[in-house]
C-alpha cells in the first residue's frame, strides 16, 4: 500500500494571488479544487461578481489548504448555484476556445 504524505502548504505566491482576486471581486468568493492528475490540481476562484480565476497548485490537499486559509474564500463544488453565479465574457470565451484560422 503506497504511504500517505502530507501535502505542501501553498506558497507564499498563490496565497498572495488568491487574496488578490478576493479583494478585487468581492467577498465572499468561491474556490473549486479539481485534481488535474500528475500535474497537481486546479482552485477555480469565482468572484462575487461572478469573475473566475484560477491557481494551479501540486496537490488537491494543497488546493484545500489554501481555501481554508485565505480569508473570505468559501470552498464550493461545480453545483447549480456555483455555476450560475459566475459570468463569463466574450475575451474568456474566445480563450478557451482556442485559435481560430
Amino acid at each position: 500500500m503506497a504511504e500517505e504524505t502530507e501535502a505542501p502548504a501553498p506558497t507564499a505566491k498563490q496565497l498572495t494571488t488568491a487574496r488578490r482576486f478576493v479583494a478585487e471581486h468581492g467577498k465572499p468568493s468561491k474556490a473549486v479544487v479539481e485534481n488535474i492528475g500528475r500535474a497537481g490540481a486546479r482552485v477555480v476562484l469565482i468572484g462575487h461578481d461572478g469573475a473566475l480565476g484560477d491557481i494551479v497548485v501540486p496537490t488537491p490537499g494543497t488546493g484545500q489548504q489554501l481555501v481554508e486559509i485565505v480569508e473570505d474564500l468559501e470552498p464550493a463544488e461545480w453545483d447549480a448555484e456555483t455555476v450560475n453565479s459566475t459570468r463569463i465574457g466574450p475575451g474568456h470565451r474566445r480563450r478557451m476556445a482556442g485559435h481560430s484560422l
